[in-house]
C-alpha cells in the first residue's frame, strides 16, 4: 500500500475505473451472446434487434479503449455476416 497521499488516491480511483470497465465489458459480451443465441435459434428478427444493441456496445467499448477498434469492427462484421446469411435462407 502506498504511503503518499496522491498515490493512495490514485489506487482508489484506478480500482473504481477498473470496476466500471469490467461492467461495461460484461454488458458488451452479454449483448454479443444474445445476438449469437438468436442466430443459433434461426430467429432473424430477434437477431437483428439484438445486433443493434450489440453493435452499439461494441462501438462504445472501442471508443473508451476497452477493446481495440479493429476487434470491435471484426466482431460486428462477423455477426452481421451471420445475420445476413439467416435472412438469405
Amino acid at each position: 500500500m502506498p504511503n503518499i497521499k496522491s498515490a493512495i488516491k490514485r489506487v482508489k480511483t484506478s480500482e473504481a475505473h477498473k470496476a466500471h470497465n469490467i461492467t461495461i465489458k460484461s454488458n458488451m459480451r452479454t449483448a454479443v451472446k444474445r445476438t449469437e443465441a438468436a442466430i443459433v435459434n434461426n430467429d432473424s428478427d430477434q437477431a437483428a434487434e439484438t445486433f443493434v444493441a450489440a453493435a452499439s456496445k461494441l462501438d462504445k467499448a472501442a471508443s473508451k479503449g476497452l477493446i481495440h477498434k479493429n476487434a470491435a469492427a471484426r466482431k460486428k462484421a462477423r455477426l452481421a455476416k451471420r445475420i445476413n446469411s439467416l435472412k438469405a435462407e
